[in-house]
C-alpha cells in the first residue's frame, strides 16, 4: 500500500475544500427560501389551518362510563384443575364479578341540527353514561340512537345547540397517495391533528368477521382516535378512524385504518331510519375467482367473484343465477373479490334491487335481483 508525504496529503486536503465550498455557492444560489420567491417578494406557504380550524368543531371527545359483567373461576386452585373437576365430576364453576370502567375516544358530528354523532361501535360499547365535550369545552349527555358490530359503527345524538357539521365527502374518488387529515383525542390529547396520505385503499383482514373496506393511512392514528375523522384537503369527512397497527407499548407505528365514509353513510342512514341495520341477502355463497379458475373457464381476466352454491329458493336462484357463475359487476361497479361484493350486499337495504352481470357459460349478461334478509353468505 502507498505512503503518501505530508505535501500530497495538504494538496489533497486543500481540493476537497475548493470543491465543498463551490458545490456549497451553487446549493445556495439555486435554492429559494420557501418564505420567498426569487425576486424577493414574499410568497405564502400552503397551510392546512384553515381548513382545520373549520374542520375542528365537528370533531368531539367521547367519554363513558358502565359496569362490566364478567364470569371468572373461582378461587380455588383445586377447582381450576381440569384433571381433578373430570376425576371427581364436577362442573366448570365460576363467579359473576362486576367492573366498573370508564374510557375514551372521539366522533364526529354529521347532523348539526338533529344532534347525530358517528362513531365507533366499541368506543360506545356497554357504556352506561356517554358524554360528549366539545371543542368550547362544553359538556352533554349523548344517547345511543343504534349501532352495528358487523362494520365497528355507532349514531349518538345530542340535544344541544350551535354546532358544527363536517360536510360528508365521497370515499369512492380516493386515491392512494391523497392527503389526508386525521382529528382526534389520542391518549386524551384533545383535538390533535395529524397530517399523513393515503397508503392503500380497500384492505382486509383487519376484522374478520365484519365487513371491511379500510382505508390505509400512515396519518398518526393512536388510541383515543377510535371515532374521529379522517378528512380530505376540502375539509370534508371522507373516513372514520377505527384500529391500527401498533407496537409494543400500544403506539402508531404509521399504519392505521379508516371506515371509508361511503360505507359509513350507508350504515349510518339504516341506524337513524330503523335503530339497526337491516343487511340485505343475495342467497349465494362467494369465492374469490382464482387465475387458474379463469383460465379453465376461457376468461380473458381473473376479475369477478365466483359463485359456489345458491339457497333453494333464494333471490338468486329466482333469478337464474346458478353455481359456477361468475358475478363480474354490481350496479355497474366492477367486482375484485367475493369482500367487495359481500360488502356492496349487505350494505343495501331490504327490498330494492340491485343489477349484476353474471358470467354463465361463455354469455355475460344483466341480471336484476331483489334484496332480501340475511340468509347464506351474501
Amino acid at each position: 500500500m502507498r505512503t503518501l508525504d505530508t505535501t500530497e496529503i495538504l494538496l489533497r486536503s486543500a481540493s476537497r475544500l475548493i470543491i465543498a465550498a463551490v458545490l456549497l455557492m451553487t446549493l445556495s444560489a439555486s435554492w429559494i427560501p420557501p418564505s420567498a420567491s426569487a425576486g424577493g417578494v414574499a410568497v405564502a406557504l400552503p397551510s392546512l389551518a384553515p381548513m382545520i380550524k373549520v374542520a375542528s368543531p365537528a370533531v368531539v371527545n367521547i367519554a363513558t362510563r358502565g359496569v362490566l359483567t364478567e364470569r371468572v373461576p373461582r378461587n380455588n386452585p383445586l377447582l381450576q384443575d381440569p384433571f381433578f373437576r373430570r376425576f371427581f365430576n364436577l362442573p366448570n364453576e365460576s363467579t359473576v364479578r362486576h367492573r366498573k370502567f370508564q374510557s375514551a375516544g372521539s366522533g364526529v358530528i354529521v347532523d348539526a341540527r338533529k344532534g347525530y354523532i358517528v362513531t365507533n361501535r366499541h368506543v360506545i360499547e356497554n357504556a352506561s353514561e356517554i358524554t360528549v365535550t366539545l371543542l368550547d369545552t362544553r359538556r352533554v349527555t349523548a344517547s345511543v340512537v343504534g349501532s352495528d358490530e358487523g362494520t365497528d359503527i355507532a349514531v349518538l345524538k345530542v340535544q344541544e345547540a350551535h354546532l358544527a357539521e363536517m360536510p360528508l365527502g365521497d370515499s369512492s374518488h380516493l386515491e392512494v397517495g391523497d392527503w389526508v387529515v386525521a382529528i382526534g383525542n389520542p391518549f386524551g390529547l384533545q383535538h390533535t391533528v395529524t397530517v399523513g396520505i393515503v397508503s392503500a385503499l380497500g384492505r382486509t383482514g383487519i376484522n374478520p368477521h365484519g365487513y371491511e373496506d379500510f382505508i390505509q393511512t400512515d396519518a398518526s392514528i393512536n388510541p383515543g382516535n377510535s371515532g374521529g375523522a379522517l378528512v380530505n384537503t376540502d375539509g370534508e369527512l371522507i373516513g372514520i378512524n377505527s384500529a391500527i397497527l401498533a407496537s409494543e407499548n400500544g403506539g402508531n407505528i404509521g399504519i392505521g385504518f379508516a371506515i371509508p365514509v361511503n360505507m359509513v353513510k350507508a350504515v349510518m342512514q339504516q341506524i337513524i331510519t330503523f335503530g339497526a341495520v337491516k343487511r340485505g341477502a343475495l342467497g349465494i355463497k362467494l369465492a374469490d375467482l382464482s387465475v387458474e379458475r379463469a383460465e379453465s373457464l376461457g376468461l380473458v381476466n381473473a376479475r369477478g367473484v365466483l359463485v359456489e352454491d345458491v339457497a333453494h329458493g333464494s333471490p338468486a336462484e329466482r333469478a337464474g343465477i346458478k353455481p359456477g357463475d361468475i358475478v363480474v359487476s354490481i350496479n355497474g361497479m366492477a367486482l375484485e373479490s367475493a369482500m367487495q361484493l359481500r360488502n356492496a350486499i349487505a350494505l343495501l337495504r331490504v327490498g330494492q334491487t340491485v343489477e349484476l352481470r353474471v358470467w354463465h357459460k361463455g354469455i355475460i349478461r344483466p341480471v336484476p335481483v331483489s334484496i332480501t334478509g340475511r340468509g347464506a353468505d351474501a
